[in-house]
């Protein structure tokens, strides 16, 4: 039982063989998986990935490269959507320094905002962060997001960092970099990251775990993340897949598939 708390299924790397790609998760033992709709073109997309599929699910947000084409109405239409059961999240949302497509102001501006809708629509948050560390945290402090918590996505940052974002109701994910040799800063963090906190995830199609490195990426190689993280927490993969997946059927509130409780 696996449980890829955020894929991008819609992309259109996948547009060969979606779903042969989703079918492969399926048959991989993945049982749930979070769609994430991050800009104008995603977000329907991923809806439609969540209606199509009983045990795909939806988070909606804005990116924050993508933070300079928010436009007016655009906020109050993320908040329609989550009207629907199969809405999970608010995300990803979050801070992005790395590529300059979007202005800091302007990002940390719709961060705010999407950090109070979430609070206004008692939803977690799906963060993104590259290169932005410190003003994330401030600003998740600075806007009480410890009301709803929510998930710090493929986290890359020190434990300092990431015990801060415990303390803030956050749990912690991670994906295929903990399959990587050279990760030790990863690793180190995972391995401090108390069991009830811990998610796991591929962000597919992108950072495709070991032995795939170098390849697209897709659901199904969540496995190999899980593999990794059991054996880093001294844990059996079963145990570690069912511990990952149940955190995150409780955050989402999303309830346990009835066939699940016979396997």
């Amino acid at each position: 039982m696996l449980f890829d708390t955020h894929a991008h299924l819609d992309s259109a790397k996948f547009e060969e063989e979606r779903e042969a790609m989703i079918e492969r998760a399926r048959d991989n033992g993945v049982d749930y998986i979070v769609n994430v709709g991050f800009n104008r073109e995603t977000i329907p997309t991923t809806m439609a990935l969540a209606e199509q599929y009983e045990w795909i699910y939806a988070a909606v947000g804005w990116h924050p490269q993508d933070a300079i084409t928010m436009q007016e109405g655009d906020l109050a239409w993320i908040e329609s959507l989550t009207a629907h059961p199969k809405v999970v999240a608010i995300g990803e949302i979050g801070l992005d320094y790395y590529w300059d497509t979007s202005p800091k102001d302007v990002q940390q501006q719709v961060f705010r905002e999407q950090i109070r809708l979430a609070r206004k629509l008692k939803l977690p948050i799906i963060i993104h962060n590259r290169d932005a560390h410190q003003d994330v945290v401030n600003i998740l402090q600075e806007e009480n997001a410890a009301e709803v918590g929510g998930i710090m996505h493929c986290f890359s940052g020190s434990w300092e960092i990431a015990k801060r974002c415990l303390d803030m109701n956050f749990h912690i994910s991670f994906g295929g970099p903990i399959t990587f040799k050279n990760a030790k800063q990863p690793k180190e963090v995972l391995a401090q990251v108390p069991l009830d906190r811990l998610l796991i995830e591929t962000d597919c199609p992108y950072l495709t775990p070991h032995p795939f490195r170098g390849k697209r990426n897709e659901s199904a190689y969540v496995r190999y993340v899980a593999e990794a993280a059991a054996e880093i927490k001294g844990l059996e993969i079963e145990e570690l897949a069912s511990i990952t997946t149940r955190n995150a059927l409780k955050l989402f509130s999303i309830p346990l598939q009835k066939d699940e409780n016979e396997r």
